[in-house]
């Protein structure tokens, strides 16, 4: 009886140390592990694309321009060269200003015909001793461009002047035909009119033939 109650003690001590041994393997641990963080790293600053429009860009170095004349400024320079001539009785000016050719037509206050250069220029050569104290204003004058090379200019006109010894006064209207000659404006066609025709003012080249 003792034997059996000896066994049965080691027995049981056996099964107790089993489990004493299964119960240390299998139960978590109590102890915690301390793990240092790692350190967060600082953000990325994204950098921006500079904006050029924001950005100031070097000034550009400006370039030698050059300033065009307008035709128009021309033409009536031209014309204006034809006037002041009429004004001094300036042979040599007015005439200057009219397209050098025998096709040079114009259509006189009296009613004649004047056609080409040279004769237009003799008529004036008779005329222009006979006239003192010209007064010409000129009103209403206008300036169409006919393209790049020609013009029409218009305008009304008072004439005051002293002729032949005697006061001389006419008023009319006249329209002048432009074109560029090279680098030049010149009138190639003259049609003036007065209000009141004067037929003693005829030069001899231009008088009717009986």
């Amino acid at each position: 009886m003792k034997r059996s109650v000896a066994v049965l003690s080691i027995v049981l001590a056996t099964v107790a140390l089993l489990f004493a041994q299964n119960s240390n393997t299998t139960a978590p641990s109590s102890r915690t592990r301390t793990v240092d963080p790692k350190p967060t790293p600082p953000p990325k600053t994204a950098t921006k694309a500079a904006n050029p429009a924001a950005s100031p860009s070097p000034q550009t170095p400006k370039r030698n321009t050059t300033t065009t004349t307008a035709p128009s400024t021309g033409v009536l320079a031209a014309f204006d060269k034809i006037i002041e001539g009429v004004r001094r009785a300036n042979v040599d000016l007015a005439t200057n200003g009219y397209w050098n050719s025998s096709a040079l037509i114009l259509f006189n206050y009296n009613g004649t015909v004047t056609r080409g250069w040279q004769q237009m220029r003799q008529n004036r050569e008779a005329s222009y001793p006979e006239m003192e104290d010209v007064k010409l204003e000129i009103r209403d004058k206008h300036v169409v461009m006919l393209g790049r090379d020609g013009a029409l200019v218009t305008c009304l006109w008072t004439q005051n002047q002293t002729f032949r010894g005697q006061p001389d006064s006419a008023t009319g209207r006249m329209t002048l035909v432009f074109k560029r000659v090279g680098t030049e404006w010149k009138a190639v066609h003259l049609h003036t009119s007065p209000d009141n025709p004067d037929t003693t003012r005829i030069p001899p080249s231009e008088k009717p033939t009986p």
